[in-house]
């Protein structure tokens, strides 16, 4: 076991909880296998949530996303809830694995690299993460933003009809993703599929380095208070606490929870404009998408600078369900993959 000891001035209090596992202490082949297994589970479950946001942020008028889901499965049935899921899903194995392993080596070469410069355990953690979140979107973006195209671009061509409002969306009407792929290719070449990549970087990279490193902070503010709750007092006067798995899970999924609800906020007008970039055509020919500039313009028009928070709702929520999922299950993938098991108890 880890010892992490959290004082103040009143009482010593020493929290218990299983050691940190970093890089070098996984099995590669078993974490990337169970990985992509157990990650891909967990995005068919939100995926719905995210067609529910992307519908709501290409559309003119403002739905609720109550209404939006309703209005989806009654034209379209439930299927269109999972529209784009099989080139997703295709995206998610490789993107998964190049995330994964760029945030595990970064943070464990940055962990190293920090406490040796003197800072602070807290501080050496905080700033690991943060810089591991960094490149592991950086990386990740390199496979996402082709699939997020791809998928974009399915999840909303069964919206373009008389009864729903979508400006300029493309006309293109796609039989699967490799069809979608292909006419992209062929009319607005390589760069086509890398539309929005720019903006892409500009959300998901200080997003991930903000959510790691709230993650990283928050986990120990919950510690502290659930040490302060929790501890009973040994012979020797000291306040101890050592979780069981089900409360070190509860607090891995709080501050999941709230790093992930708080990053929603801070990047929504950028995703917004993304997803806008990456779907829909210019005024001008249907090659050539919108400059962020005019698609800024765009919303602005349609619903003022509030239209930039559309589809807030769904992302909130996926973002923070999906942050407590993930790193719920990414901690258990952890724990799975680790070559000594006996470093665990």
């Amino acid at each position: 076991m880890n010892l992490r000891a959290a004082e103040d001035e009143s009482a010593k209090k020493e929290i218990h909880i299983p050691a940190e596992i970093d890089w070098e202490m996984l099995d590669k082949s078993k974490f990337f296998f169970l990985g992509a297994a157990l990650f891909s589970g967990v995005s068919a479950t939100l995926y719905p949530v995210v067609v529910l946001k992307t519908r709501q942020q290409v559309a003119q008028s403002q739905l609720s996303c109550i209404k939006t889901a309703f209005s989806i499965v009654r034209h379209e049935g439930f299927r269109a809830l999972y529209r784009g899921f099989g080139t997703s899903l295709m995206g998610t194995v490789p993107a998964r694995a190049l995330y994964m392993a760029a945030l595990e080596i970064t943070k464990s070469n940055v962990g190293t690299a920090t406490v040796r410069l003197g800072f602070s355990e807290s501080s050496a953690a905080a700033i690991a993460n943060a810089v591991a979140g960094l490149s592991a979107a950086m990386a990740a973006q390199l496979v996402w933003t082709p699939i997020d195209v791809v998928s974009q671009r399915l999840m909303v061509q069964g919206g373009v009809n008389p009864n729903a409002k979508f400006p300029k969306a493309s006309s293109c009407k796609y039989v699967n993703g490799y069809d979608a792929f292909r006419k992209i290719l062929h009319t607005d070449g390589p760069r086509g599929l890398y539309r929005g990549f720019g903006i892409s970087i500009l959300t998901y990279a200080p997003s991930n380095a903000v959510w790691w490193a709230s993650y990283s902070v928050a986990q120990r503010m919950v510690w502290n208070g659930v040490g302060c709750y929790c501890s009973k007092s040994n012979e020797n006067g000291v306040n101890t606490y050592r979780p069981d798995s089900k409360t070190i899970m509860a607090v891995q999924g709080a501050s999941a929870a709230m790093a992930g609800g708080m990053s929603a906020l801070i990047t929504m007008p950028l995703d917004t404009v993304k997803t806008r970039l990456q779907v829909l055509d210019g005024d001008d020919n249907g090659r050539r998408g919108p400059s962020i500039g005019q698609t800024v313009r765009n919303l602005v028009k349609e619903g003022g600078w509030m239209a930039c928070y559309r589809g807030l709702g769904p992302r909130w929520a996926s973002m923070s369900i999906s942050a407590t999922t993930m790193i719920t299950t990414y901690e258990f993938l952890k724990r799975l993959s680790t070559k000594n098991q006996e470093v665990l108890t």
